[in-house]
């Protein structure tokens, strides 16, 4: 099973200093948590994607190529990639570019996002987000998978015979996850291609969570990309921790009373009850998400926000290192004690290559000339 951190890299102020942090010292503290989760040993770093304040992840490849070149192991994801207001030609093009330079440690969450002006500004009507979100996906599905691609469709010009660089390493594109808390029709879409499916349910109760991860699932075994119990699941999570439970409730209570997502509803008592976020000690932490599989079934990722609220930068990193030494690795043993054989530990390139190569035989990466008509000859002849 693979645990990681996301982000979303929210300016928020620190309730109990007044302090706000600037963006440069947002982005920084952002690459600082990636290699922490690394050398802690963490399996994911993700980020999510916003084109608006008080959030700084406009740019989320640029940052995971940053990240990747000061990493090693790292798996780079996204928390949300907007496949719905970005085109999916430069999706494909930016994440296989991704995926090359940091030697296949590069998979994404594609999502719709929950900012509704951003489709305006990006020139998309939000009535067609559902729309957009399965036609998009079905063009970059195929831009990653076929080398000359012809599409037509209803949000973007037609495409003839056109190839994408670069093509995927390998030859096995990015491991695509859809993330969804609601809408049904996503954890059909994942269902539907054999993806996985991410229900970011921080602000949710594990009765819906457990209800849409069922209907994916069930989903999957239809379209005959295995049994039910072989989908690859993905949860979120939140936590803050001490060693003692009551200076953890005391430490995070200001944050969680003033930050703009919690502020002015459920008390952190009822939140905590009804949520996946847990406040308390590190073995409260690992009992609760313990308990996550027991709910969804046995799944293959798991990953916690823990920058959020005007956290300070060293409660952060404290916060990490925590989840990295004293959480992860009791889940990942006892996670990995009942997971049956023939269920997936999580995506990876290495895997995904491998079940390519058993399957089809070894790729041949050899540069393919002349794919398509977007091709621009760089022959003597043909500058002739």
């Amino acid at each position: 099973m693979q645990f990681g951190i996301f982000t979303i890299a929210d300016i928020t102020p620190d309730p109990t200093t007044g302090r706000v942090p600037t963006e440069h010292e947002r982005l920084e503290l952002m690459v600082e948590e990636a290699k922490l989760a690394e050398q802690v040993g963490l399996d994911v770093f993700a980020i999510g994607e916003h084109h608006n304040p008080p959030f700084v992840t406009s740019s989320p490849t640029t940052t995971l190529a940053y990240i990747g070149a000061q990493t090693k192991d790292l798996i780079l994801s996204t928390a949300t990639t907007l496949i719905t207001t970005n085109d999916p030609v430069k999706i494909a093009e930016d994440y296989a570019m991704l995926q090359h330079l940091t030697n296949g440690r590069v998979d994404l969450v594609m999502g719709r996002g929950n900012t509704g002006p951003v489709y305006p500004w990006f020139g998309k009507d939000i009535r067609k987000g559902l729309e957009l979100a399965i036609e998009n996906y079905d063009l970059l599905h195929r831009l990653w998978r076929e080398d000359v691609v012809d599409w037509q469709g209803e949000f973007r010009t037609p495409l003839q015979q056109f190839t994408s660089t670069p093509r995927p390493l390998d030859g096995v594109a990015p491991f695509v996850w859809h993330g969804s808390i609601r809408s049904p029709q996503i954890a059909e879409q994942a269902a539907y291609y054999g993806d996985g499916f991410l229900h970011n349910n921080i602000f949710w109760p594990m009765s819906h969570t457990k209800q849409m991860v069922q209907l994916y699932r069930e989903r999957y075994e239809h379209y005959g990309h295995g049994k039910a119990s072989q989908a690859i699941v993905g949860l979120g999570g939140q936590a803050f921790m001490r060693k003692n439970s009551q200076d953890a409730i005391a430490e995070f209570r200001p944050y969680f009373d003033n930050a703009p997502v919690y502020g002015g509803g459920p008390t952190m008592e009822d939140f905590t009850k009804q949520t996946p976020l847990t406040v308390g000690s590190p073995e409260q932490v690992v009992e609760r998400y313990l308990g996550m599989a027991d709910a969804v079934g046995d799944y293959q990722r798991q990953l916690f926000l823990m920058d959020h609220a005007g956290l300070p930068r060293q409660t952060v990193l404290e916060q990490i290192e925590l989840l990295g030494t004293e959480v992860v690795p009791v889940l990942r043993r006892e996670l990995e004690a009942r997971r049956p054989a023939d269920v997936s530990e999580g995506p990876t390139h290495a895997a995904m290559v491998a079940a390519r190569d058993a399957e089809n035989g070894a790729f041949d990466a050899s540069y393919r000339f002349e794919t398509g008509d977007n091709w621009t000859g760089l022959r003597a002849e043909d500058r002739g």
